[in-house]
């Protein structure tokens, strides 16, 4: 059965809401805990104090919806699967139930609630290392249920950083190829990641070691746009009800081609989620990654048309991207915000056009020679990498 966006959502809060978890409302995409992290990467930032044992208010059983950033998966944006802003879908159990339980309401709500066939299932599970044993029980849990399991080690272990705490994880692959499902998760990209689950058990200290927690937690993740693709049968998350306003609309404004209009249509959106949660752009940190992700658009949309311009993006995306995020209506800071960078990287370019002419386009520069570029020329070293790749249209 097909389920919009909002129908997802409600599935999965409610199925967990019955099972005696609290719903949480999702917070910024700014971090509100202190951290390395310059954005929340994942639903569990913001509960980082309870999973180390602090009581939670609302208690031991959570669950909800959290806005993501993620910058690590730039590069693979634009593929099937890959978004720089995302919701997260996720539960958690604060030293209550462990894995093993965590997994089977999992299975539950996969199969029952969402109509994925069992046959089209696959588990990874931590296989040990040297300093913590294999997770025997997350094994048996899947044996029970009758999902092929894959061991590994490095893949299956989550960790909040170098240090902090850590543990096992099991995550839920789901067949996405045509034809009957084979091999495994590791060796075939067409079995495509859709819901992890950590039991965190230990804290790593500086010198490497660990340490048990005080109490064992679980945290889950499942990408709601992953879900969407599996459950409206796309080939894509760009093809779910989620992205078709932008879908409809992007490709009649600028002509491009399939991967560049991804990456065009997923680094507005994150840009407008962005300025939402406050976030100005800038040279460094959170405004800078906004910067990059606004300069990255325009020198797709220029190396097509150097006429094209971000103020060409009707309001109503910008209003349908603050309503999916939860954030109030910011369409003429946006505006604002878009234009002013337009103008800037026009001005940047027209300085540094004479400066690369004398590169050969797709040449790989050294390290001496992009510092050079940018702390004389303000040119960063991933703008100068686009434009030797294909340098806009004059």
């Amino acid at each position: 059965m097909f389920r919009t966006r909002t129908q997802t959502i409600d599935t999965f809060t409610e199925f967990f809401v019955l099972r005696d978890h609290r719903l949480l409302h999702g917070s910024s995409l700014i971090p509100v805990h202190d951290g390395p992290v310059l954005f929340t990467t994942s639903g569990m930032h913001p509960l980082t104090p309870y999973l180390e044992g602090q009581p939670h208010p609302d208690g031991r059983r959570l669950t909800g919806v959290q806005r993501c950033l993620r910058t690590t998966d730039l590069d693979e944006v634009g593929d099937e699967t890959h978004l720089t802003v995302f919701q997260m879908l996720g539960s958690w159990s604060l030293g209550d139930y462990e894995g093993p339980q965590s997994l089977r309401w999992g299975y539950e709500l996969v199969t029952d609630g969402f109509g994925i066939e069992p046959r089209l299932l696959h588990a990874t599970v931590f296989g040990g290392d040297n300093q913590v044993p294999p997770d025997h029980p997350s094994m048996r849990t899947w044996a029970e249920l009758g999902v092929p399991v894959e061991l590994t080690t490095d893949d299956n272990w989550w960790s909040n950083g170098p240090v902090g705490p850590c543990g096992p994880d099991s995550e839920m692959f789901v067949w996405t190829g045509d034809g009957p499902p084979e091999r495994t998760p590791g060796t075939d990209d067409r079995w495509m990641e859709l819901w992890n689950h950590v039991t965190m058990r230990y804290r790593r200290l500086d010198d490497g070691s660990m340490v048990p927690l005080p109490q064992r937690s679980v945290d889950t993740g499942m990408g709601l746009e992953r879900l969407l693709m599996v459950t409206q049968r796309q080939s894509s998350v760009f093809g779910t009800d989620l992205f078709e306003p932008w879908m409809q609309t992007v490709p009649g404004l600028w002509q491009l081609p399939e991967r560049r209009l991804r990456i065009v249509t997923d680094h507005l959106r994150a840009s407008v989620a962005i300025v939402g949660d406050g976030v100005l752009p800038s040279n460094t940190g959170r405004g800078y990654v906004l910067r990059r992700l606004i300069r990255r658009v325009l020198t797709i949309l220029w190396r097509e048309n150097r006429t094209s311009s971000l103020l060409d993006l009707p309001d109503s995306l910008v209003d349908h991207t603050n309503l999916t995020f939860g954030l109030e209506p910011r369409v003429d800071r946006v505006r604002e915000v878009f234009g002013d960078e337009e103008r800037r990287f026009d001005g940047l370019l027209t300085r540094g056009r004479k400066v690369l002419a004398q590169y050969e386009p797709g040449k790989e520069l050294s390290n001496t020679e992009l510092s050079y570029l940018h702390e004389t020329h303000g040119l960063p070293a991933d703008l100068v990498r686009d434009l030797l790749e294909s340098r806009p249209a004059g």
